[in-house]
């Protein structure tokens, strides 16, 4: 027998449906949610960012709640509107009752608030924050025992919920597709700059070192004079101090206060390169990212780069290290920049002394850079000889024409596109 009037129960019924609307929008708006805004928005002291961040924490309880108010309004609203239909239209009313229920669900408890959850998921999030929390609360009894019954059976199907704890973690590989994918929202040389940091766990020192051919030293049996005079045209801050060959490396030392002592005229061998301060010695395959620890832990900003045997490949520096990340950013334009010109024709003339990984980021091309680290290395390599000039070949697809030969290195190649 009916004690409510059919104007009541369709009223009970729209409360019950937006409850239920409020409920599934909240689920997708909580799910899908930036965590990375979020967080920087609670560390600025946003309450409700703070508020969201509580209810993130658990998310199997915050799951259990909003499924067992999501539950309980379709289940109570079912029953009403069977109520209603059976008022209307008799038994007969059973099927059209869950008919039209049906309908009214999908499209406003479901799809409409959902979609309109998802686009706009932190205002969204914001606003049913409170609500949300209220209840949690209210619900927490039932929402515990839930969920320690639900924990129970995915133990026993073998789930290790512990595994997923920090599952909002990114690899590097995932970091970079984000930092790929938000080219509308960084600014692009920002978007380089990151993208370098990342290449750091790929790069090795003699991807940046000052190569031994390039090195400028001081030869320890000079006269004062020569040494004077290489200190006055050095730009350096440390210079490199050896015996004979760059492989008998002495120290560093350095160069201003080397020149505070030719100003107060108080120089005499033994006391300049007192000032020296020991070498550093790293292997060739050295990984940025671990040469930047080594530094801040050894209090060096240059290291002396050898091979297997200890010959010296190359030097690198802090400053090395900067400029793999900073790029064009750095005041002055990178040598590397200087090192591609484009001719009238669309091809490019390239200093085959220029860096693989450079000449990839440059011209956005694909040469391997695991292998020979320069150009001219890469089709030395390739050609299994020193090759003499007007030479063509093809590295990666890519046409090369070799337009000049100094001594036993490649200077100048031109690409063909």
């Amino acid at each position: 027998m009916h004690t409510l009037q059919p104007t009541t129960e369709i009223l009970i019924l729209v409360g019950l449906i937006l409850m239920s609307a409020f409920f599934s929008a909240s689920e997708t708006a909580l799910m899908a949610i930036n965590r990375y805004r979020l967080r920087y928005l609670a560390q600025t002291g946003l309450s409700s960012a703070k508020r969201i961040l509580f209810l993130l924490k658990k998310p199997d309880r915050l799951l259990a709640t909003i499924l067992i108010g999501n539950t309980f309004c379709n289940i109570v609203a079912s029953a009403v509107a069977t109520m209603i239909a059976i008022h209307l239209w008799g038994e007969i009313g059973v099927v059209i009752g869950t008919l039209v229920l049906t309908f009214l669900v999908l499209i406003f408890s479901e799809i409409a608030p959902k979609t309109l959850a998802v686009t706009y998921s932190q205002r969204f999030s914001f606003v049913v924050s409170w609500p949300l929390i209220l209840v949690f609360y209210l619900l927490y009894p039932i929402v515990a025992l839930a969920t320690h019954i639900s924990n129970g059976v995915l133990r026993l199907l073998g789930v290790k919920l512990q595994q997923h704890a920090h599952s909002d973690r990114l690899s590097s590989e995932e970091l970079r597709s984000v930092v790929v994918d938000s080219t509308e929202k960084i600014a692009e040389h920002h978007q380089e700059m990151l993208l370098r940091i990342l290449d750091l766990e790929k790069m090795t020192v003699n991807d940046v070192m000052i190569p031994r051919n390039k090195i400028v030293g001081i030869d320890i049996a000079d006269d004062l004079p020569t040494i004077q005079q290489q200190l006055f045209q050095c730009n350096m801050k440390y210079i490199p101090v050896y015996q004979d060959d760059i492989n008998d490396i002495k120290g560093i030392l350095p160069v201003f206060k080397a020149l505070e002592l030719f100003f107060n005229m108080d120089t005499h061998k033994e006391k300049l390169f007192s000032l020296m301060k020991e070498a550093y010695f790293i292997p060739e395959e050295t990984l940025l990212s671990q040469q930047m620890t080594y530094f801040k832990l050894k209090d060096r900003n240059h290291a002396f780069v050898v091979d297997e045997y200890g010959d010296i490949l190359g030097l690198v520096s802090l400053g090395n290290i900067v400029h793999a990340i900073v790029g064009e950013l750095a005041i002055e334009k990178s040598d590397e920049e200087t090192f591609v010109h484009v001719e009238a024709d669309g091809s490019y003339t390239i200093h085959a002394a220029i860096h693989v990984r450079e000449l990839n980021r440059i011209l956005h091309l694909q040469f391997p850079s695991e292998g020979p680290k320069t150009l001219s290395g890469l089709i030395t390599e390739y050609l299994e000889a020193m090759p003499q000039a007007q030479t063509c070949l093809c590295v990666s697809g890519y046409k090369l024409e070799i337009l000049k030969v100094e001594g036993n290195k490649i200077s100048l190649v031109r690409l063909l596109v």
